[in-house]
């Protein structure tokens, strides 16, 4: 039972009066009534226990957007309810500042009727968000008390990556679709998919001709090839202390992900296969095996609960889990930082194994903040951060020169251009043949 504030005001009143009357009379008079009202209203409020609840609506929404999660609510007794009910979600299930607004609902139900509450989420985080009790208190018609009980009516919402970088995929498939036109040079060679027959022409390699066609024609003809679309990406997270890093308002690894996820949109879109290897010290994600449309789908969850971890990585087992992962000629896409420290104590001795078997880009995000510090005059404070960020912008171009030399691609921008900037440089490397 709880009482309410029209409650605590009629005993607020009847205060007053047992003050003007003296004595015992003035007590009775005012707690004899106060008390068989509140008893009344309580009578008379719908039993909370009987109600019958469900849940439906959306189970899994990106991160940022709202999602909407509905709440039937049946009354089976014979008195009709009036009720606040409280949805009870994770605080992070909530835009900042509505949680408490957002999560009730004042509801009336007729007896033997249903009625449906819509609870809209704006989920912050991403992962799994649940919600298991379901708080409800029936008042009673005077509004002098209520009853108060609790269902468990569980339900889970998935909150996927936002993928903002999206916006940028009609562009880079048009770009697709041109560089598919222009690269249909046919050519032979161990490993390449026939396409046509054509008549010879000067230059031609005579290992091309086909002596049955020839042989059924007037001329002689050729064979012509054209390489398999059917290549292969393996997309490596590193999770370690370094993807937790925030840059502007979301940690390295999320910059990661929007990147990762754009770049697996486009080469599945290509007809390439599309592999995920997330790591620190062990492997914490894994997608292998997927194919055309699943494959975003399927990376997509796998990044849902991804979480960087305050650990160093370990560069030996990455790279030998992406071995591993890859065991014939592909392209490695690892997203890690450019770090002179991190690089040259860790990835850089371990990385000539990757480079000598497979193409290999380098993805890291940079902090758009370094370069607004190094612009920064005027004040002592300012020429010093101006100071800072130049020595640290030199790092990360030296740390980028060393990885070139090794034979790797890379790709160092900040968290909006970097999924653009990523999928060029895939772009770039078909275009070249060298995917």
């Amino acid at each position: 039972m709880a009482l309410t504030g029209r409650a605590a005001l009629l005993a607020a009143l009847g205060a007053v009066v047992a003050w003007l009357v003296p004595g015992w009379q003035g007590i009775a008079l005012v707690t004899v009534p106060v008390v068989l009202l509140v008893l009344l209203d309580l009578a008379l409020a719908a039993p909370v226990r009987p109600l019958r609840l469900e849940r439906s609506g959306a189970t899994s929404v990106r991160q940022g957007e709202e999602a909407h999660v509905g709440l039937t609510v049946a009354n089976p007794s014979g008195r009709p309810l009036r009720a606040e009910v409280r949805d009870a979600w994770p605080p992070s299930s909530w835009a900042p500042g509505t949680s408490y607004e957002a999560s009730r609902h004042a509801l009336t139900v007729p007896s033997g009727e249903r009625r449906r509450l819509t609870t809209v989420l704006a989920p912050t985080r991403r992962g799994e968000r649940r919600a298991e009790v379901v708080a409800v208190r029936s008042h009673g018609p005077l509004g002098f008390a209520a009853r108060q009980g609790r269902h468990r009516v569980p339900w889970s919402v998935r909150v996927l990556p936002p993928f903002p970088a999206r916006k940028h995929l009609p562009a880079k498939l048009a770009r697709l679709r041109e560089l598919d036109g222009r690269t249909s040079v046919l050519i032979r060679g161990e490993g390449t998919e026939f396409d046509s027959l054509r008549p010879y022409v000067a230059g031609d390699d005579v290992r091309s001709i086909d002596w049955r066609a020839t042989a059924r024609q007037s001329e002689v003809t050729i064979r012509t090839w054209r390489p398999e679309r059917d290549r292969h990406l393996l997309l490596v997270l590193d999770t370690g202390r370094t993807a937790a890093g925030r840059v502007g308002d979301i940690p390295r690894l999320d910059a990661s992900m929007d990147a990762a996820l754009l770049l697996t949109a486009l080469a599945s879109r290509a007809g390439d296969r599309v592999d995920l290897l997330a790591h620190d010290r062990t492997t914490r994600a894994s997608v292998r095996g997927h194919s055309g449309r699943d494959v975003l789908p399927a990376v997509t969850r796998a990044l849902t609960p991804l979480e960087p971890r305050l650990v160093e990585t370990d560069p030996r087992s990455l790279v030998a889990a992406a071995l591993a992962a890859a065991p014939r000629r592909s392209l490695v896409v690892l997203f890690t930082s450019l770090d002179s420290s991190v690089l040259e104590d860790g990835l850089l001795p371990v990385l000539p194994r990757l480079v000598q078997r497979h193409n290999v880009v380098v993805a890291s995000v940079a902090d758009p903040g370094v370069e607004e510090m190094a612009a920064g005059r005027g004040t002592v404070t300012a020429v010093y951060g101006a100071a800072a960020a130049a020595r640290h912008s030199a790092e990360r171009h030296r740390a980028a020169e060393l990885l070139r030399r090794l034979g790797a691609v890379v790709v160092d921008a900040a968290p909006d251009r970097l999924p653009p900037a990523l999928a060029d440089a895939y772009l770039s490397l078909k275009a070249a043949g060298k995917l």
